[in-house]
């Protein structure tokens, strides 16, 4: 009977590589993940499936759209759409046993049901840091952030980025001045602001019912530009006496002088007003992090501060302060803008060949003793000719092969063969380890 061969593909939405990207997204991955333990973050997991209930307790509108959810018997579940969510739940299960304030980062994946297109993905991996306070948190971590997001991308080297930070206090206490109720309306209109001009900005804010004068003072704000303490000293200049908008001021510069404290040069990171992030979500500082030579790509960090995580879940005040890299998207980019490349098509040190099967129980001995010396040492065990054996160690650019034959074992030495050069020299296992280390 003829089998029915299913065609091997995957959903559109979801990132699937070869070894040799594989290698290359995993030591971006374990750069990142090293930075943040350099901070005195921590590392948790939570479970990819959560009880609906939990994940849905403050989702809502598009973000509940996407979320695959199903039931299994009577368990209705759903897959994590973010790690912040499942963060606010592990904090409030396990308050009783954390130490605060709670510094943590998580890496995994997520999984949000959108509109699968170049680019963006249904299944992607987030790394998340958060700092999580008991009723307070310092505004000295809203300064730390920054820290890290410098630390990890100035080792990622992808080029000169950088952090612009806002207040959203400064952002809703400018609105309530200027008497400004459609906030969402007004700052998507904004945001297009380098996209279509300020000309047709002002078009698009008048037709949604601002007075001219209104829009006028708006996009005076909004356009302040200078260093960091110059823009600082010219919303101080303004007058402006909501009392929101003076403790995001204070906040802001505050969050400025700790920067600088943190050695982050004023070169890679600027306040700008146009920074706002979830409206109904942060509540202080806001951060969005930009590759300056691929403004395409968009924000390849983001976050903020925010005045209750865990507020659905305990009636304790869990205040925190956190940002995020996606790192499948910015994968994706970075290879789509030629910024990284994958060299590396294997992790192998050295091959291990034999002319006679025979002579592999020796083969294994070696191998054993390099392992154990972490060089990573693969046995090549298959009955083929040599020069197969050796255009394998060539197809994935490994750069020792160890050739083992009858007089390398009678003399408990092995023959060492450099790819590159095409040298050979014959050394006890010892000298080899010497070698590879």
């Amino acid at each position: 009977m003829k089998k029915n061969i299913v065609k091997p593909e995957i959903l559109p939405g979801f990132m699937e590589l070869l070894p040799k990207d594989q290698i290359l997204f995993n030591k971006i991955k374990e750069t990142i993940s090293k930075n943040y333990e350099k901070f005195g973050f921590l590392p948790i997991d939570t479970p990819i499936i959560e009880k609906s209930e939990v994940l849905l307790a403050k989702a809502g509108g598009e973000t509940e759209k996407q979320i695959y959810r199903f039931t299994k018997g009577k368990n209705d579940i759903a897959l994590r759409f973010d790690l912040t969510v499942p963060l606010a739940r592990y904090v409030a299960k396990n308050q009783s046993n954390l130490t605060f304030p709670f510094k943590r980062y998580h890496i995994g994946k997520v999984y949000r049901g959108e509109k699968a297109q170049r680019g963006r993905y249904r299944e992607f991996y987030q790394c998340d840091i958060d700092i999580i306070g008991n009723e307070k948190l310092s505004l000295v971590n809203d300064a730390e952030i920054p820290a890290v997001i410098y630390s990890t991308f100035k080792e990622l080297d992808f080029g000169d980025f950088t952090i612009k930070i806002n207040n959203r206090k400064v952002l809703n206490g400018i609105f309530e001045e200027y008497n400004i109720e459609n906030k969402v309306d007004v700052l998507r209109i904004i945001d297009k602001l380098e996209k279509i001009g300020q000309e047709k900005v002002e078009k698009e804010l008048i037709d949604l019912g601002l007075t001219e004068d209104t829009v006028k003072k708006l996009l005076t704000f909004i356009m302040i530009k200078g260093t960091n303490n110059e823009i600082i000293g010219k919303l101080k200049a303004l007058n402006v006496q909501d009392s929101m908008f003076c403790e995001g001021l204070y906040e802001l510069g505050e969050v400025v002088k700790h920067i600088k404290a943190f050695g982050v040069p004023e070169d890679n990171f600027t306040i700008d007003l146009t920074i706002a992030r979830g409206l109904d979500y942060y509540t202080g500082t806001v951060y969005e992090t930009f590759l300056n030579d691929y403004p395409k790509i968009g924000s390849v960090c983001s976050g903020g501060r925010y005045d209750n995580l865990a507020e659905y879940y305990t009636k304790s005040k869990l205040p925190g302060v956190g940002v995020s890299i996606g790192l499948t998207r910015l994968f994706y980019q970075l290879q789509e803008a030629n910024l990284i490349k994958s060299n590396d098509d294997t992790l192998i040190k050295a091959l291990i060949v034999t002319f006679d099967d025979k002579d592999l129980d020796y083969a294994i001995k070696v191998s054993n003793k390099l392992r154990k010396n972490d060089i990573i040492t693969q046995v090549y065990f298959e009955n083929k000719k040599v020069n197969k054996k050796f255009d394998y160690a060539n197809k994935l650019n490994i750069p020792y092969v160890i050739i083992i034959g009858e007089d390398e074992v009678n003399t408990q030495t092995v023959a060492v063969k450099c790819m590159e050069s095409g040298t050979q020299k014959t050394v006890t296992i010892d000298e080899a380890v010497e070698m590879f280390n």
